[in-house]
């Protein structure tokens, strides 16, 4: 049984640590501190033996360097040399094994041209997606279009119904209260947004989410939807499900 924990980094950064069974050799994604990595493997006698990197951004790289020169792990990645010490660089299509499960990789460009998910079809099936779906949103487009990011979320929500989502960062609360503007007629935003703010008064993460739950929640995964046009087109075209999943995209930035 593979099991994935929560290593909080940062403010709002996560580090999901996989562990097949009681196996102590373990797996961790996008690394961007290594101190907690650390002085969560110390405490809990284990060793650090793969790494998985979404993109090149610091505060998912930033710890690399630190947990090769203590564990000498495996690394994968994309293939962007501003990521130092990848060993096994992947692409789309590709695939490998960690922790007894096989893993298919998925180019998901938008947040970053480089940015890779991680899709395992086990029971349940896996997404490890970095900055590309968050829980009610999506990232910022830092180097992608709006194109391309839809194209890529649009891939990810082809995916089944019950895939969780491991999303690198706790923006669930900040998105939700976008959605209820973006979507202002759907009960589930608000269901959704009341659980993840008792989830986070306990200091609970609101992740993983799933597949299902995104497509009821999630307005730039809606945005065929009317509620969320009619939002949509007081701040900017939504002549087209491209064009309203851009308007969507620059209303969030500002929001």
């Amino acid at each position: 049984m593979l099991s994935v924990t929560p290593i909080p980094a940062f403010s709002d950064n996560y580090i999901w640590l996989l562990r097949q069974d009681s196996s102590q050799e373990v797996c961790v994604v996008d690394p961007g501190d290594a101190e907690p990595v650390l002085r969560f493997l110390e405490r809990e006698g284990l060793s650090l033996g793969c790494i998985l990197l979404t993109h090149h951004h610091h505060d998912h790289t930033g710890g690399v360097a630190e947990l090769i020169q203590r564990y000498s792990p495996r690394v994968i990645g994309p293939d962007n040399p501003e990521i130092a010490g990848v060993d096994e660089i992947v692409r789309d299509g590709d695939e490998f094994r960690v922790m007894g499960r096989l893993f298919e990789v998925m180019a998901v460009p938008g947040h970053t041209l480089d940015h890779l998910a991680f899709f395992t079809a086990g029971i349940p099936p896996l997404l490890f997606c970095g900055d590309t779906l968050f829980s009610g949103g999506c990232g910022r487009l830092f180097e992608g279009t709006p194109e391309q990011m839809k194209g890529s979320l649009d891939r990810l929500n082809s995916l089944p119904a019950d895939t969780l989502v491991f999303s690198a960062h706790e923006y669930t609360l900040a998105n939700l209260a976008f959605a209820k503007a973006a979507n202002p007629g759907n009960p589930d935003v608000a269901t959704a947004f009341d659980e993840c703010q008792k989830a986070r008064d306990l200091d609970r993460p609101t992740l993983p989410t799933t597949m299902e739950r995104e497509r009821r929640i999630n307005p730039f995964l809606r945005c065929d939807d009317e509620d969320v046009k009619r939002a949509a087109s007081a701040h900017g075209s939504t002549d087209s499900t491209d064009a309203t999943f851009a308007t969507l995209r620059a209303w969030k930035d500002s929001f």
